[in-house]
């Protein structure tokens, strides 16, 4: 998932789907072949064989972690022991997110000048959970919400200093959701290429979305367009966003 317009980039939003059949991580190994960047994910082992012995070499993918990822661990017990402590995990966790608010669909310079402030309530967050975790039995699911975070410390603190990163994955974790719905109302693809497939028009039908496209008059005018000798080498201008002046309408989205 691409995009930029939280810190005003120029990019065009733009969403890509792969199917797998199973969670290897050799799946994402093949999907991610030859990028480079920052990766902001959840902490799905897939991921982590990406990133190289970082503390031996940097690899060519650097992680970012997620906030709200790491928030669940401490809702959670919360949610089922009421315990004092995953109340004030989220209380601090909350706090961190009422600071990042304000640096929302700002440009990236005023984004990490906003984030500022941000520095102290982490130090303090961490300072609380390396001291907290000390007193909690190992095998605890608490303790286990606080290793996530502590082990986690250097990627979940990355998006402070880089504008270009959000505090947490959610827009990945929103654009899955058409996915979840859809496996209510079937539960099959038919075979591993009727998976590729349903991943290639995902893509193309989400993207267009996201672009204030909608996706029926998009694929009723690519189509015509192919059909009439659009030839390969041009296939840019067939993009969602090159094509909003043709493609564009106020239907659902």
């Amino acid at each position: 998932m691409r995009d930029d317009r939280a810190f005003c980039g120029g990019a065009p939003p733009a969403v890509a789907y792969f199917y797998s059949p199973d969670r290897t991580s050799a799946h994402p190994a093949a999907h991610l072949a030859g990028f480079t960047g920052l990766l902001q994910a959840d902490a799905y082992a897939g991921f982590e064989k990406l990133y190289g012995p970082a503390r031996i070499k940097p690899g060519p993918i650097m992680k970012a972690a997620c906030w709200a990822h790491t928030r669940r661990g401490f809702f959670d017990d919360w949610e089922q022991h009421k315990s004092p402590t995953a109340k004030q995990g989220l209380d601090r966790i909350a706090a961190i997110y009422a600071i990042e608010a304000r640096a929302a669909f700002a440009p990236i310079a005023e984004r990490v000048e906003r984030r500022r402030e941000l520095a102290p309530s982490l130090d303090d967050l961490f300072a609380w959970a390396h001291a907290t975790v000390a007193k909690l039995s190992a095998k605890a699911n608490l303790a286990e919400a606080f290793r996530y975070a502590l082990n986690r410390r250097e990627a979940l603190s990355r998006f402070v200093t880089d504008g270009r990163l959000e505090i947490d994955n959610n827009i990945a974790e929103n654009a899955m959701r058409c996915i979840a719905v859809g496996r209510k109302n079937y539960l099959f693809a038919g075979s591993d290429t009727g998976g590729e497939r349903a991943a290639s028009i995902y893509t193309i039908v989400h993207t267009a979305k996201l672009n204030g496209v909608n996706p029926e008059t998009y694929l009723r005018d690519v189509l015509t367009k192919i059909a009439e000798g659009h030839t390969i080498d041009r296939i840019h201008g067939l993009m969602p966003w090159q094509r909003t002046g043709v493609a564009s309408d106020s239907g659902p989205k």
